[in-house]
């Protein structure tokens, strides 16, 4: 997380359950019911249609109605309704195309125990869609992603993993309500706390930084994994820096996961979090060590530790190649019906 700071750009805002992972892998406790939401992409399962609605109990009543006001369902020869009133399908929404060679069953396991609540060919799609927001997020084309997650939540709006694949994708672009929302509806239909850490940080976004540290002390916290009980102490850390509490911060990330001298997943975050808290307090030759600690473990880039590194020793970074392309684009005239600079009108 960006210096544990929502929409901030110090790291790469990656999903705290998992850099490549598919989109709700971590979801797979679902306890959740054994029936999807259909094409209404909503948590709450299929819309409840009024009478002469989807799902609506027929008209009373036999012949000679004059109030039929959507077209009933067939009608025996004395004029009476032989079954419900269906109203008319929606037109179905064009679907995102999927890569060539995606398949669905690069997902977890656990994701594909949460898609036997679907039908066999509705499941393979959904996976399909999963597996291209993960892909997506892994090279920030949220908008293509966003539209594969939303997909994924119109064909089955009651698997955990599928809202957590739009909340990740909300929570990427910076929409912290709405990745809130949907987090917290993949929590209700999973029973797993696994995303705690992006909720925190989600009411972090939103300027809740009270009502964030309520919900990182409750007692879901205690039953995390450690990679997630990680992700909540850097978040933790970053709250107490927005309220001025430094000593807070930096005491926030003192857990025994910090001292460890095997590379772990999160190494470089959270030594990146601890330079950061140690920067805060003016200690700036101990923040010089973490930050060097969390580029060293960067293997993946996830932060900008390197760079901050070279600030604190005084490094000015030129780009060698800035300017070579103006120059080379001013040795060639521009195509015709080009606007100067070579940009098509």
């Amino acid at each position: 997380m960006p210096e544990n700071q929502p929409g901030r750009g110090g790291q790469n805002r990656r999903p705290a359950s998992g850099g490549g992972r598919p989109p709700g892998a971590g979801g797979g406790r679902s306890s959740g019911p054994r029936r999807d939401g259909g094409a209404s992409g909503r948590g709450d399962g299929p819309s409840r249609g009024g009478r002469g609605g989807s799902g609506g109990r027929p008209e009373r009543g036999g012949a000679g109605r004059g109030d039929r006001r959507d077209g009933a369902a067939g009608g025996g020869a004395d004029g009476r309704t032989t079954g419900p009133r269906l109203a008319p399908k929606k037109p179905k929404l064009p679907e995102p195309r999927i890569a060539d060679g995606v398949t669905g069953k690069e997902l977890d396991r656990s994701v594909h125990q949460q898609l036997r609540t679907l039908s066999k060919e509705n499941a393979e799609g959904v996976a399909q869609h999963l597996v291209m927001v993960a892909a997506l997020l892994e090279v920030d084309d949220l908008e293509s992603a966003e539209a594969h997650a939303e997909t994924a939540v119109r064909r089955a709006g009651r698997v955990p993993a599928a809202r957590e694949a739009l909340g990740l994708v909300a929570y990427r672009k910076g929409e912290w309500a709405r990745a809130l929302s949907e987090f917290r509806t993949a929590r209700r239909l999973s029973g797993s706390s696994h995303l705690l850490a992006l909720m925190v940080d989600c009411e972090r976004g939103l300027g809740r930084q009270e009502r964030a540290l309520e919900l990182a002390m409750s007692p879901e916290a205690k039953t995390l994994a450690v990679e997630d009980r990680v992700e909540l102490a850097i978040v933790i850390s970053g709250i107490r820096r927005d309220l001025g509490q430094l000593e807070a911060s930096q005491q926030a990330l003192q857990i025994p996961q910090l001292k460890g001298s095997a590379r772990k997943p999160w190494s470089a975050r959270l030594s990146y979090a601890y330079a950061e808290a140690l920067l805060a307090l003016g200690h700036d030759d101990d923040a010089r060590d973490w930050f060097a600690r969390a580029a060293d473990a960067d293997d993946e880039l996830e932060t900008d530790a390197a760079e901050r590194l070279a600030e604190l020793d005084g490094v000015i970074l030129t780009d060698l190649l800035d300017g070579e392309e103006d120059d080379d684009e001013g040795d060639v005239a521009p195509a015709q019906g080009a606007a100067p600079g070579g940009d098509a009108r």
